[in-house]
């Protein structure tokens, strides 16, 4: 690491108050060497990166990071602050500040560096001497794991002076001396022996480790627990399933092994690997704080012969700790609707084109089975609206059953799918489909914290939870809970159907709030999920509510994009950039290519865009819009109901919210203090941008 970081890269007197302060701060000293071409458009690559997620570690450690065209090499800058400085770790302020910068395309390398980083941090020692080193060099060498006594070269008289009683090597991955390296020799021999297999073998151990961004906390599990079984003696190997993908374990060290654990806040990938096995499943923060607790309690298990019939699935021991069942509910409910849109999108863009060939007649036209002609439009029509009306039947049953797939595995599906295919059955529709797969998970998850026999633990995937999830499904779906949901689904349907007037525009407007606040976030996928749940039933007011919601999040792109075309000056080189691929996404009904706009300037991009988005959702109501395809945006208006005035609504929404930002980000520029004479460059905006 040592071409990535010099001492011209460390500052250990880093006096920024704020994040983006900071970032800006060891950004400067990468422009300096060539290393950044462009500090604004790199900087706003670093606050789009830092909008997914926060990339504050606990123990006092910042690393933002992110992959840029405007860096010419992988360079890793450190700062130390003496007041510390807010990453969003949940413990507080970071003092310890690493900022990655990797070129585009590079993933090797900037998932390198990171990893790399992530399993040193773990060492209390490295950190330690982060803390106290005195010069520039020897921080910069400490981070490139050279010796330190290295660092003195051209480094001045009081690294020279340093180097003259250098400080030990830090120790090797995995090796005994780790946090517990006060412990006498008696202590660690005592655990080793204790860690012996009857056979006279070291206890072994097979771990995987994961986290969302598949980085730091990946890596730093793996290397907490590796440290935790050297000190205990035991045989450890980690599967670390990162972003860049994994190795795999091979299957010879996990048919050795005597245990396994399971540190994630994703699903395991090939979990079936480690069947059979006593497993400890925790959530990756688990791994990290807590190791040698984890490794006692797979020997604990072991020890009783306890292989678990099921361990809890990623999502329920994803999150924070103390997350309730309303955050693991949504999560649940999202992993439904993410393998239904599919689905919808397939269906509902066949049927829709359908309908352009051949009319809305064309629902009558009999089988294509039986009647069909090469050379009629009508039966290419009836074609795709037949196989559209297909793909659409698997709706609500996919649904229910990748809710239930959530909830417990591969064992919910087939319950899952039962349910769902009874809601259809008796008309509870979307709202059905909810349900069905909420009781198919459920009930799954029930049975299988029950005590079976060993003899059956083999058939109970495959076999008995199956049977006993469909038939408690099918018995609370047909007699208990389908009728009252049939009921509120048929009420809703009521609703949708006469929804008119001041009723509709009210919605409209609060769809597109919906839909402009999170830019493909959690609210975004709630206002598209209600969307594409009423295509499930079509009418009316169903139809007018998909044509609002698409409507709407076309409006933040598209706004963007012709924002940065009118007052190109007061947006960054970057963001003009951005704003040309953003009149594609936006056509195209992609949200999300107004997320770098938002990141950079949330105060005014985000709020802009909410009045935008109400303005065309309202419109589209008013107008009685109508959609029946899902997606699509611009390249779907042949199939609307009211085309014209519906991209009038896009265009006033659009209009509206372009404007709103110029003005916000003018006003900015007026307020900030007078330049030189010759007046503000026309990137100094994007500056404050990103400090915003």
């Amino acid at each position: 690491m040592s071409e990535m970081i010099t001492h011209e890269l460390v500052d250990l007197d880093l006096s920024a108050d704020s994040k983006e302060g900071a970032a800006r701060a060891l950004a400067e000293r990468m422009v300096t060497l060539g290393r950044v071409t462009d500090l604004d458009g790199f900087l706003a690559d670093v606050a789009a990166r830092e909008a997914q997620m926060p990339t504050g570690l606990e123990g006092g450690i910042g690393i933002p990071h992110c992959r840029s065209t405007h860096v010419t090499a992988p360079t890793l800058a450190f700062g130390r602050s003496p007041s510390g400085v807010d990453f969003g770790a949940p413990d507080g302020p970071a003092d310890l500040i690493f900022l990655i910068a990797a070129p585009a395309g590079a993933d090797d390398a900037h998932l390198s560096i990171l990893s790399t980083l992530a399993r040193r941090l773990m060492r209390a020692d490295f950190v330690e001497a982060l803390r106290s080193v005195g010069t520039p060099a020897e921080a910069a060498a400490l981070v490139a794991g050279e010796p330190v006594a290295a660092a003195g070269a051209g480094a001045g008289a009081g690294a020279a002076a340093r180097s003259s009683s250098p400080t030990p090597p830090l120790p090797e991955p995995g090796s005994a001396r780790t946090r517990a390296s006060n412990a006498g020799e008696a202590e660690i021999a005592a655990a080793r022996q204790s860690s012996q297999s009857p056979a006279g073998q070291p206890f072994r151990i097979v771990a995987v480790t994961s986290c969302p961004t598949g980085i730091a906390h990946t890596y730093m599990a793996a290397e907490s627990l590796q440290q935790a079984a050297a000190e205990a003696g035991m045989e450890l190997t980690v599967e670390t399933q990162g972003s860049a993908g994994f190795t795999k374990l091979t299957p010879e060290a996990i048919a050795a092994a005597d245990a396994v654990v399971f540190a994630h806040d994703v699903p395991v990938r090939e979990r079936s690997r480690f069947a059979g096995k006593p497993t400890v499943d925790v959530g990756v923060k688990a791994g990290i704080n807590r190791p040698a607790e984890l490794l006692q309690e797979a020997r604990d298990k072991a020890a009783r012969g306890e292989v678990a019939d099921h361990a809890p699935t990623p999502v329920e021991t994803a999150g924070e700790d103390g997350d309730g069942y309303g955050a693991k509910l949504r999560t649940w409910l999202m992993s439904g609707v993410s393998y239904m849109v599919p689905f919808v999108a397939a269906g509902g863009l066949l049927i829709a084109l359908a309908f352009a060939i051949g009319g809305y007649e064309i629902n009558t036209a009999p089988s294509v089975a039986d009647h069909f002609v090469w050379t009629e439009a009508a039966s290419w029509a009836a074609l795709l609206f037949q196989t559209g009306g297909l793909a659409f039947g698997f709706l609500v049953p996919v649904l229910a059953g990748y809710i239930a797939y959530g909830m417990a595995d591969r064992p919910g599906l087939v319950p899952g799918f039962v349910g769902g295919a009874v809601a259809l059955t008796i008309n509870a529709g979307f709202l059905g489909g909810l349900i069905a797969g909420l009781i198919a998970g459920g009930t799954v998850l029930a049975v299988q914290r029950i005590k079976i026999p060993t003899a059956l633990r083999g058939i109970m995937p495959v076999v008995v939870l199956p049977l006993i999830g469909s038939a408690v499904t099918g018995f609370l779906m047909f007699l208990v809970v389908g009728k009252p949901v049939a009921s509120l689904q048929q009420a809703l349907t009521d609703w949708l159907s006469g929804l008119s007037g001041a009723n509709a525009i009210i919605l409209g407007v609060v769809l597109g709030l919906m839909m402009c606040f999170d830019l493909g976030g959690p609210l975004n996928k709630v206002a598209y999920a209600f969307a594409i749940g009423g295509l499930a039933t079509p009418n009316e007011g169903s139809l007018k509510v998909m044509a609002a919601v698409m409507a709407a999040g076309m409006v933040p792109p598209l706004a963007m994009a012709l924002a940065t075309t009118v007052r190109g000056r007061l947006f960054s080189k970057t963001e003009r950039e951005n704003g040309k691929a953003a009149w594609f996404l936006g056509a195209s009904f992609i949200s999300e290519g107004a997320i770098p706009f938002a990141a950079a300037d949330p105060l005014r991009v985000i709020p802009a865009s909410m009045v935008g988005g109400a303005v065309t959702g309202a419109l589209s109501m008013a107008f009685e819009c109508t959609l029946r395809a899902p997606h699509g945006g611009i390249f779907v208006i042949p199939l609307i109901g009211n085309p014209l005035l519906y991209l009038i609504a896009i265009a006033a929404g659009t209009a509206t919210t372009a404007g709103l930002v110029i003005l916000l980000k003018g006003m900015r520029k007026q307020a900030a203090p007078a330049g030189p004479a010759a007046g503000p460059s026309a990137e100094e905006p994007a500056k404050v941008a990103v400090a915003a």
